[in-house]
């Protein structure tokens, strides 16, 4: 049991470093592509595609990442009024139904993979399924965070910053 669970930090740390990686990317992309524009007066064919590439699959996973942190939005005005079981039910009813939306994106999300393969994108050459990977993947991420939080399993890895004043 213990091997399964480094193995399944070992891959969401790596999954996250992915998303991160794909945001310094870009960041460092768009930089050098106006800084290139501006004073060289010329663009790198590929880099606006890039850009585009690595904004949706930063954006995906940061989707992804955001379940397993417990950052999706809340309100908590009506859920404050009501009793503690039956807010539990409701935390388990809300997880459960991000566990069928990640389960949506994984078939969904497939099957857009699949259409969209023998297409190509202009700049790069890629095949158009390289956009539309992120989604299974990401459905993969929510239905597993969603699945061990539907179970009691703590998934945050990251404290929140600051404290109590």
């Amino acid at each position: 049991m213990q091997a399964l669970r480094r193995f399944a930090i070992i891959v969401d740390e790596a999954l996250e470093s992915f998303s991160m990686l794909a945001l310094l990317s870009m960041v460092i992309i768009v930089v050098v592509q106006v800084f290139t524009r501006k004073f060289f007066n010329f663009v790198f064919f590929w880099s606006e595609e890039v850009t585009l590439l690595l904004l949706g699959w930063f954006t995906y996973m940061g989707i992804a990442i955001g379940f397993r942190e417990h950052l999706h939005l809340e309100m908590d005005m009506l859920a404050n009024l009501l009793p503690s079981k039956l807010n539990w039910l409701l935390d388990k009813l809300i997880e459960l139904t991000a566990f069928f939306f990640g389960a949506y994106l994984i078939y969904y999300g497939w099957d857009f993979c699949v259409l969209t393969m023998n297409s190509t994108m202009p700049a790069t050459k890629l095949p158009n399924a390289t956009i539309y990977a992120v989604l299974p993947i990401t459905g993969a991420m929510i239905c597993t965070y969603t699945s061990l939080q539907l179970f009691g399993v703590e998934t945050s890895r990251h404290e929140e910053e600051g404290g109590e004043d």
